[in-house]
């Protein structure tokens, strides 16, 4: 999803009053799935649209946004570091490091 897609879906679901996280990559080192400025919205009840990256970084953000959702209700930023020795010698992990920002948005 683009930006644009991301914040009309942001509006949509505030409009439902379904209560969300946006995570934002917001820098990169290395070799990674996605760009700084990467968005995902991490819905309560799981469901996500959009994507920083997928994999097992992907669900780390999940998990993180919906700590945030059900209990802290404050941001966080997360460090996901894709050097895994197994998965960069079989080819599954790009190798670097993302550091992304968890937001909740509660309706």
């Amino acid at each position: 999803m683009n930006d644009k897609e991301i914040y009309q879906k942001l509006a949509e679901l505030k409009d439902q009053g379904i209560a969300v996280c946006l995570a934002t990559i917001v820098d990169t080192v290395g070799s990674t799935p996605r760009e700084a400025g990467a968005k995902m919205i991490i819905c309560a009840d799981g469901t996500l649209y959009g994507s920083v990256g997928g994999g097992c970084g992907e669900s780390e953000v999940r998990s993180s946004a919906l700590r945030s959702i059900l209990t802290t209700r404050k941001p966080e930023l997360i460090e996901i570091n894709l050097t895994d020795d197994i998965g960069t010698r079989e080819g599954d992990v790009c190798g670097g490091t993302m550091q992304i920002f968890v937001e909740p948005l509660m309706s």
